[in-house]
């Protein structure tokens, strides 16, 4: 596929993107106003569209096959990914990218932000408790005839997985920049439940990476990539703000500590 001219689409027309939220560690609302990467985000999507490929120097064709980006628009449809410009100690631009959750069942991928939790341990416990709960569900599904037996295999399994996701949620560990570290469970209620997926946005990986790095964030922009998704809510070339559903659960927590660090940095 030859490269092609990017058009620079923003689902909101902001000039900036203002990412924010309320802190339950310091009971304020915080709120990062960089200035927008469409330019970066730009380069990332002209890569993205010559290469099919989020490493374009993926070495062996299994490892081009994996990292492809074909799958985004086809019956998974498409990603969110995001690039954030950062200031080091040193003065030095870094720049950061990131996609949403997993890329073709992979959390970890060289120059990519990674999630906020050890992947071993997820896997681990994965690979213990998920075979048991599919188990579960097709043995319920063989037994129609027996509803009695039907709804407590279902109920098994139902507990099972509310017990899976308290424990991978247990294993989140997002930092703030006052250097305060939480997990999922410790800044969202257990009453108010934890939606899936809260935590593996671009924005919370990148904010996290930036935070234990010792890098300050000027700037970031969030696109998504492939096929619109089943509700129409997203669409390819789209830039879009976070979601408040998910990120805006933990954007406070993460960004306490930010503002302070502007101010040592004007002085």
């Amino acid at each position: 596929m030859e490269s092609m001219n990017i058009p620079i689409i923003s689902e909101f027309g902001e000039t900036t993107s203002s990412y924010a939220g309320y802190c339950s560690s310091c009971g304020r609302i915080h709120v990062f106003s960089g200035t927008d990467c469409h330019p970066f985000a730009s380069e990332l999507m002209e890569l993205l569209s010559s290469k099919r490929c989020i490493a374009p120097d993926s070495g062996s064709f299994s490892n081009r096959h994996t990292l492809s980006t074909d799958s985004l628009f086809g019956e998974l449809r498409g990603k969110m990914f995001g690039v954030m410009e950062c200031l080091a100690t040193d003065g030095q631009t870094i720049r950061l990218k990131a996609f949403s959750g997993q890329f073709n069942r992979l959390w970890l991928v060289e120059g990519w932000a990674p999630p906020l939790f050890d992947v071993n341990a997820w896997t681990r416990l994965n690979t213990k408790s998920e075979p048991v709960i599919k188990k579960l569900g097709k043995d319920s599904m063989a037994c129609s005839d027996d509803p009695i037996r039907k709804k407590r295999l279902l109920q098994e399994r139902k507990v099972l997985s509310q017990d899976l996701m308290k424990e991978l949620h247990g294993l989140y560990r997002l930092t703030s920049f006052r250097g305060q570290t939480a997990s999922l469970s410790d800044l969202i209620p257990g009453n108010t439940g934890i939606p899936n997926g809260t935590g593996d946005c671009c924005a919370p990986k990148l904010l996290n990476f930036a935070a234990t790095h010792n890098l300050l964030p000027i700037g970031i922009s969030e696109f998504y990539w492939g096929r619109e998704n089943k509700s129409g809510s997203r669409r390819h070339l789209h830039f879009y703000t976070p979601c408040t559903e998910k990120c805006g659960l933990i954007l406070g927590f993460l960004l306490c500590g930010l503002e302070e660090l502007y101010v040592r940095q004007r002085l």
